[in-house]
């Protein structure tokens, strides 16, 4: 081994032992408090954090659902914010806002346009009797009044477009085919100009109010009937019933037993008005059932023609 080796360990052995090594305990010391120091800043920094999410989230809730948050400034004293106004209500998607009118505008309605005056009146316009009710002898267009006489008054005689008439028989449905008709109608389709047709009838109401009494009606010379209004409803927009009574007559001519009565039912739709006008067969008086039923095809018919 050369000197300067030699020289070199006893130089490292001198200086080693003059150092002398701490005892066990407080080489323990010193690690608590290394380990306190340790545990004590890691707190510090998760408290650090934790108040940063939360200041963060409060800032993000009060600007809003649509505002961003104003970045912090590190220079200067902060200003006092200003008090935050809450944010309006958004309206739900799935209702619509209402729509703006103006007050004294009138509602939108769907309302068809009314139809056209018609100018003629089709065959299809009359209704059909009822198989049970057919006599086989047809209807037949004769001139002459569409309503009994009233003390001289005419109502429907104004504002007529256009007019049709006809007479047909009828029977009873418990009547054998061939047998003497139980019935026949005077039977009338009147078109008038708009807004006449509700006039025609509150006239005839006003008519048949007028004229209690008319001598003379239904050919029975020297016979006085007698008129009344009758409740009714149920047909078409609105309809007027009235019947007339008067004395019965035998075959000779003579009174007999018993009255004779006639109805008479006027019915309107839209700008038309139909006329059932009852006038019996040989002395026999108005079924009202039948008149009903017959007013009733009536209504549905002038309809079907008007659609």
């Amino acid at each position: 081994m050369s000197r300067d080796l030699n020289r070199l360990y006893r130089a490292l052995a001198a200086d080693t032992d003059e150092r002398v090594l701490p005892a066990p305990d407080r080489v323990r010391r010193r690690a608590d408090r290394r380990a306190r120091r340790r545990a004590a800043l890691g707190a510090l920094t998760v408290a650090v954090l934790v108040a940063g999410t939360a200041a963060g989230t409060r800032l993000v809730l009060a600007a809003g659902p649509d505002t961003d948050p104003q970045p912090a400034t590190t220079t200067g004293s902060p200003s006092p914010s200003p008090t935050a106004t809450p944010p309006a209500p958004l309206p739900s998607p799935t209702t619509p806002p209402p729509a703006a009118r103006t007050p004294d505008a009138p509602p939108t309605t769907s309302a068809r346009p009314p139809a056209a005056t018609p100018r003629s009146i089709p065959d299809r316009a009359f209704f059909t009797l009822a198989p049970a009710n057919d006599t086989g002898i047809g209807e037949a267009s004769v001139p002459g009044p569409v309503l009994p006489a009233l003390c001289g008054a005419t109502p429907g005689e104004s504002g007529m477009v256009t007019r049709r008439a006809r007479s047909l028989a009828f029977k009873l449905a418990d009547t054998p085919q061939g047998y003497v008709p139980d019935g026949s109608y005077r039977n009338s389709i009147t078109v008038y100009r708009p807004g006449r047709a509700d006039d025609v009838l509150a006239d005839l109401r006003q008519a048949v109010r007028d004229c209690p009494t008319q001598p003379g009606l239904d050919g029975g010379e020297g016979l006085t009937s007698t008129q009344r209004l009758l409740p009714d409803t149920g047909y078409g927009d609105e309809s007027v019933l009235f019947e007339s009574r008067r004395p019965a007559m035998d075959h000779e001519g003579g009174p007999a037993v018993g009255e004779v009565v006639r109805l008479v039912r006027a019915i309107r739709i839209g700008n038309v008005v139909t006329v059932l006008w009852e006038q019996g067969w040989e002395g026999t008086s108005s079924p009202r059932s039948q008149v009903d039923k017959d007013s009733r095809r009536a209504v549905q018919a002038i309809r079907d023609w008007l659609r």
